[in-house]
């Protein structure tokens, strides 16, 4: 029999927090986590309800970024009346240092800016640990294209965080098997629609590039997002772009005080756009934005997407 001597003790201690910590990727950095967070704040309405389809709500103090662009329906309000707002737009490093956070789920642009005052290395101070959003990651680094894998990364990342990993498993296979089961029931189409996401603007569109989640969305439904050239996530565009690549459908994010009737009013109207073959079809789909930006919703915006691209 080993004798427990304490030096011995002293190594299964080490041995043991060791093995309780857990190291996830996080855009270009490592972050290790030696428990699970107690005390987590998430910016924005989809990487909110990530946190809560793992739920996760009693881990949380609060959330920012909602309301000052986007209101949320039934299921989420359930799912975080308990919880406070602590900023409706973007929160300030004193906002989260106030709150005794100990982690901030947030991406760049979703929450945090580059060269911004809260940023993982001016929050980790402070002891909030920081994951960022991998659709995000663009824009500090190089990755692929957005897929569907950059969400269930997110989860998967989360469940390990946060030791819910078999729940995350759980819920990844489920959104795995549901959107193959569905799409194969859907027919072939001949040609892939050329399709343009238009997310708001009248001067310049602001669409999404080949980084930004629709394209993964419009790919995955059967489509081309005739801006999957674009080596940018969300960005802007020149209007003589869109004309030129003529979309067969135009795919509205929508959100904030233009509504998706007024954007669709707006392309209607407009004369220069009369040739474009989804204005002179009058083929337009609305995604709200929980169901365009990576979240559990992004499998009922492939759905939508799918029947609008099958539709007559």
């Amino acid at each position: 029999m080993m004798k427990l001597t304490l030096t011995t003790l002293a190594a299964l201690a080490i041995a043991g927090a060791a093995a309780a910590q857990t190291t996830v990727q996080s855009c270009n950095r490592e972050v290790t986590f030696d428990t699970p967070p107690q005390a987590a704040i998430s910016n924005d309405v989809n990487l909110t309800e990530m946190m809560l389809v793992l739920g996760l709500a009693d881990r949380m103090v609060g959330y920012t970024g909602i309301s000052g662009w986007k209101t949320l329906d039934e299921d989420m309000t359930a799912g975080i009346e308990e919880l406070p707002e602590l900023s409706s737009q973007y929160p300030s490093k004193e906002v989260l240092i106030g709150a005794d956070a100990d982690f901030y789920f947030a991406g760049w642009n979703y929450g945090m800016r580059v060269g911004g005052e809260v940023t993982p290395e001016t929050l980790e101070p402070f002891g909030i640990q920081v994951y960022e959003l991998t659709e995000s990651c663009i824009h500090i680094g190089e990755k692929d294209a957005a897929s569907m894998a950059d969400m269930y990364n997110d989860l998967r990342n989360l469940g390990a965080i946060f030791d819910v990993s078999e729940h995350a498993e759980t819920l990844i296979a489920g959104y795995e098997a549901e959107l193959a089961a569905f799409l194969e029931t859907q027919p072939a189409l001949d040609v892939a629609p050329r399709v343009f996401v238009y997310d708001s603007g009248e001067d310049v569109p602001f669409t999404a590039g080949q980084y930004a989640m629709p394209n993964a969305l419009i790919e995955a439904a059967g489509g081309t997002n005739i801006m999957n050239d674009l080596g940018k996530s969300w960005a802007t565009v020149g209007w003589e772009a869109v004309v030129e690549r003529n979309p067969e459908v135009i795919v509205i994010v929508n959100y904030g005080e233009v509504t998706a009737d007024q954007k669709r009013a707006f392309m209607m109207s407009n004369p220069a756009f009369a040739d474009i073959d989804a204005v002179r079809n009058d083929r337009f789909v609305v995604l709200e934005y929980v169901e365009a930006t990576p979240g559990p919703r992004n499998i009922a915006a492939i759905k939508t997407l799918a029947a609008a691209f099958r539709a007559e």
